[in-house]
């Protein structure tokens, strides 16, 4: 049981601290998800360590309880976004850090272009800039699920929530140069 002031940890750590291809792709996911450290790294992948143990021990049993699971289990990663409506035990074995850090509230805030970086992303769902629905979340490891992602917005008494605000018009400003950037590519070629 345990004492309540001491929380047992909800992830493990690497088995061995000095591998150079681990350690330039945990640099990697750093960089690109704008993580604080490599725990939130390691909490991702327990997540995920959790949900393919799960899998695993569903696949081999074929009782009525385990059915009662399995369905169980993938209406919670369907209702996620880390698969689809019509996926099986198996997709779940294909998933992988990166579709779990996808669904993360901060990379969802920055590819929503509410931010100009990732990190300034964090930044505004730690100092309640951000609103999920009703709810106020300063989490920015929260998984977003798929029926909340389109109510991702800023809070009604943030400074932010003002279009006239500057740093709104500098993201309106990158998000129409980025509109651009992709109708000019759409642009279909005249053949001579």
């Amino acid at each position: 049981m345990g004492a309540p002031k001491k929380q047992r940890k909800k992830y493990s750590t690497v088995l061995h601290p000095w591998q150079k291809a681990r350690i330039e792709e945990e640099a990697i996911l750093l960089r690109e998800y704008g993580l604080k450290n490599k725990t939130e790294i390691y909490k991702m992948r327990s997540i995920l360590k959790g949900f393919a143990d799960q899998a695993k021990n569903l696949i081999t049993s074929k009782t009525k309880q385990a059915e009662k699971e399995r369905i169980a289990l993938l209406n919670k990663l369907s209702n996620l976004g880390f698969i689809t409506k019509t996926g099986n035990v198996d997709d779940v074995l294909d998933l992988s850090i990166n579709d779990i850090l996808d669904r993360r509230l901060q990379t969802l805030v920055y590819k929503k272009a509410m931010a100009r970086s990732i990190g300034q992303a964090r930044q505004f769902i730690v100092h309640e800039h951000i609103v999920l629905g009703n709810k106020i979340i300063t989490v920015p490891s929260y998984l977003v699920p798929v029926e909340e992602e389109n109510l991702i917005s800023f809070i009604a008494n943030s400074k932010l929530s003002d279009s006239d605000h500057p740093e709104r018009e500098i993201l309106t400003k990158k998000q129409n140069q980025q509109n651009l950037a992709k109708n000019e590519r759409r642009k279909p070629i005249a053949r001579l």
